[in-house]
C-alpha cells in the first residue's frame, strides 16, 4: 500500500519530475520542479486555492514517483519526452503531431543539388524553412528548376565521366547544363547556386537587379531569345515575392510569431514563421485540455511541446503574453539553436501589431473550428455526454472498449477489440485475439476469454460494450468478480432484424431512440467492432486455405506460391488452370507446373 504522507516526507529539495499515477498504475500527470519537495506537496495541502481541474486530479492520486535532474533544464526536457510518451489525462496536450519540409541545397557536394527534406542533420548543407505549406515548397522547387538547369539526380559525377556516362533527358531538354558530361566549369555551376541561395535567403530583389542587368546586357547584344528568359525569370520571382510580402523592418532576422485564442476545453495556437521577412508558411494548433489553465501555462506546454520536435529554432519567439518557465525555454531552446535567441512579448510597436495579426487568425480559425467540429461534437463528445447520463456513469467515457466474437459453424473463433477515445476511432490501440481455451462456438466463455486477457494489461477504460447480450454481459461480469474488477459494463443487442436495438446489463435494458445520436454513435461501435472481427477471421480462414492446398504441393516453395496467388487471384483458378496456363506464372518451370497440375488433379 501506498502512502502519500509518508512518501511526501521522503521528497528531495532537488530539480526534477514527478509522475502522479492512478489506482491502476497510469500516469495521469507529469510535471516538472525546481524542488521535488516543495512544488509535489503543494498538491496534497489545502484546495481553497486550486482550481478544479486540480482538485479532480489530485483525488485521482493514488501514487506518485519522481526522478532527480541536476538541473532545472534537465528536467524541462525529460517532462517534455515523457509527456510526449505517456500523454498524461491531466496535462495540456498538443493534438498536432507534425514535422514540416525543409528546402535543402547540398553545397557539401561538387554540383549541388535542391532538395526537399524533413529533417535537417549536420552535414555542411544549407538548409531553408521550415515550410508549413507544401504546395508553397513545391511552387518554390518549380521556379528554381524552371529558372536554373541544375541536376536533380543523385550519381557519382566523377565516376560518371570517368565512365563516359550517356546524359539523362533533362540535358537533352536543357533542364540540366550536364555536369555528367564533364563540359560543365564548375565555377559557372556554382553562381547559379549562389543566386539560389540569394533567393531562398529573402535576397529575392538583389537577386532580380542581377537578372535584369543579364537582361537587358542580351537585348543590347541583340540576344533576344536569352533576354526574353530572363525577364520570364524575373516574373516568376516577383510573383512569388508578392505571396510572401509582410510590411515589416526587420527583414534580417528569422521569427515565430505566436498568439492564441481559447474557448472551453480547448485553445488554438497560430504561429505565424517569418525568415527574412518573408512569411514562408503559417500553422495552427489545437490544445487540449486546457479548462481552468492560464495562459501562460497553456502557451508554454505549447512552447515546449512543440519545440521539442523541430529541427529549426528561429532567432526570436514573438509571443503575444508571458510564459511559464521563460528564461529556462529561452536557455533550453538556446543550447538546441547552438546560438542564443530570445523570447519577445511585444507591447508596443512593429511587433505587437504582428502579434495581433497573428491573434486575429486564431480567433478567426477557433472560431471556424468550433462551427466544423459542432457536428463532429454532437456525435462524439456529445454522444459521450448523453451515454454518461443513460448509464448514469460517475464521469464521462473518454476510453470506450468494445468486445466481439466470430466464428463460422464454429471453426476458428477469434476475438476483436476497439477503442474509442474522445468518441473517436483509435484503430493503433485495436487488437484481435485468437481463442486459446474454449473448444467449439461457445461465445460467452470466449468473450469472457478475451476480456480476461485484455484486463492483464492495465489501462483500463471508462466503459466496456459487449456486441452481445445479457448472457455475454454476465459471462464478463463474473470476469471482473474474479478479477476484482469494476468497470462499467453493457451489450449492445439487436432486433430479430440484427439491427441495432439497444443497451444491456444485468439489471437493466434500455432502447434507444433511432432517431438520436446516442443510437448512431452506438450502432456504429457495434457494426466497427462486428466488422473488425469478420476482417480477421476471413483473412485467418483464407490463410489457413492457402496454407493447407499449396503448402503440399511438391515443388512449390514460399516465391512460387506469392507468384501463383497473384497471377490467378485465387485457389479456384489455380486448379482449372492448364499446364500451359500454370507455365506463365513468374518463376513457374515445367517441372513445377507439372506438380500443380498434377496435385489438383490427384495423378501420379
Amino acid at each position: 500500500m501506498f502512502d502519500i504522507q509518508e512518501h511526501l516526507k521522503k521528497l528531495p529539495a532537488e530539480p526534477g519530475v514527478y509522475l502522479m499515477k492512478d489506482k491502476y498504475d497510469n500516469i495521469i500527470y507529469v510535471g516538472k520542479a525546481i524542488s521535488l519537495k516543495n512544488r509535489v506537496r503543494q498538491y496534497f495541502q489545502s484546495s481553497k486555492n486550486h482550481s478544479s481541474k486540480v482538485k479532480s486530479m489530485v483525488k485521482n492520486i493514488s501514487k506518485f514517483e519522481y526522478i532527480i535532474t541536476d538541473s532545472e533544464l534537465e528536467a524541462l526536457i525529460l517532462e517534455c519526452n515523457l509527456i510526449k510518451q505517456y500523454r498524461p489525462k491531466y496535462n495540456v496536450l498538443l493534438r498536432d503531431d507534425k514535422t514540416y519540409p525543409y528546402i535543402k541545397v547540398t553545397i557539401n557536394e561538387d554540383y549541388p543539388r535542391i532538395l526537399k527534406v524533413r529533417r535537417v542533420l549536420k552535414d555542411k548543407a544549407k538548409y531553408f524553412g521550415p515550410y508549413t505549406n507544401i504546395s508553397a515548397v513545391n511552387d518554390t522547387l518549380e521556379i528554381i528548376r524552371n529558372t536554373y538547369p541544375i541536376r536533380t539526380c543523385n550519381i557519382d559525377i566523377d565516376r560518371a565521366i570517368k565512365n563516359n556516362m550517356r546524359p539523362c533527358l533533362n540535358m537533352h531538354i536543357k533542364k540540366c547544363v550536364g555536369p555528367c558530361t564533364g563540359n560543365v566549369i564548375k565555377e559557372e555551376y556554382n553562381k547559379m547556386i549562389e543566386e539560389i541561395i540569394m533567393f531562398l535567403s529573402g535576397k529575392e530583389e538583389s537577386l532580380i537587379e542581377i537578372l535584369k542587368e543579364k537582361m537587358n546586357k542580351c537585348a543590347t547584344e541583340f540576344n533576344f531569345e536569352d533576354a526574353a528568359i530572363y525577364r520570364d525569370k524575373i516574373k516568376s520571382l516577383e510573383e512569388m515575392m508578392q505571396k510572401q510580402k509582410i510590411d515589416t523592418t526587420t527583414s534580417d532576422l528569422n521569427q515565430d510569431v505566436i498568439a492564441m485564442a481559447i474557448a472551453h476545453d480547448e485553445a488554438c495556437v497560430q504561429v505565424f514563421f517569418i525568415r527574412n521577412g518573408k512569411i514562408v508558411g503559417r500553422e495552427h494548433f489545437i490544445l487540449e485540455g486546457v479548462m481552468d489553465s492560464s495562459r501562460e501555462s497553456i502557451l508554454g506546454s505549447f512552447v515546449k511541446q512543440f519545440y521539442m520536435d523541430q529541427e529549426y529554432i528561429p532567432k526570436e519567439l514573438i509571443i503575444e503574453d508571458e510564459i511559464e518557465d521563460s528564461f529556462i525555454l529561452e536557455e533550453w531552446l538556446s543550447s538546441k539553436k547552438g546560438q542564443k535567441m530570445s523570447i519577445r512579448v511585444p507591447q508596443k510597436g512593429e511587433k505587437k501589431n504582428l502579434v495581433d495579426m497573428v491573434k486575429k487568425n486564431a480567433i478567426e480559425y477557433l472560431e471556424k473550428f468550433s462551427d466544423m467540429n459542432k457536428r463532429k461534437y454532437e456525435k462524439s463528445i456529445g454522444a459521450l455526454e448523453e451515454l454518461k447520463q443513460v448509464l448514469d456513469l460517475k464521469q464521462i467515457p473518454k476510453r470506450i472498449e468494445s468486445f466481439d466474437i466470430s466464428n463460422i459453424q464454429g471453426v476458428d473463433s477469434i476475438g476483436s477489440m476497439v477503442v474509442l477515445t474522445n468518441g473517436k476511432k483509435d484503430k493503433k490501440e485495436y487488437r484481435r485475439y485468437k481463442i486459446k481455451t474454449v473448444i467449439g462456438p461457445n461465445d460467452y466463455d470466449s468473450m469472457a476469454e478475451i476480456v480476461e486477457r485484455r484486463l492483464k494489461y492495465g489501462n483500463f477504460p471508462d466503459l466496456i460494450l459487449l456486441d452481445g447480450g445479457k448472457g455475454q454481459v454476465s459471462a464478463v461480469k463474473k470476469v471482473f468478480q474474479k478479477n476484482g474488477v469494476e468497470i462499467p459494463l453493457w451489450g449492445m443487442y439487436k432486433d430479430d432484424k440484427h439491427r441495432t436495438k439497444g443497451l444491456i446489463s444485468q439489471e437493466k435494458e434500455i432502447e434507444l431512440d433511432k432517431t438520436s445520436n446516442l443510437y448512431r454513435f452506438v450502432a456504429s461501435i457495434q457494426e466497427e467492432v462486428h466488422n473488425y472481427a469478420i476482417t480477421y477471421h476471413r483473412s485467418l480462414r483464407n490463410k489457413t486455405l492457402t496454407k493447407s492446398i499449396l503448402d503440399d504441393i511438391q515443388g512449390i516453395g514460399e516465391k512460387r506460391k506469392k507468384s501463383l496467388l497473384s497471377h490467378f487471384k485465387d485457389i479456384n483458378a489455380i486448379k482449372e488452370a492448364t499446364f500451359e496456363q500454370l507455365l506463365e506464372a513468374e518463376g513457374m518451370n515445367k517441372v513445377s507446373a507439372k506438380s500443380v497440375y498434377n496435385f489438383f488433379r490427384k495423378v501420379n
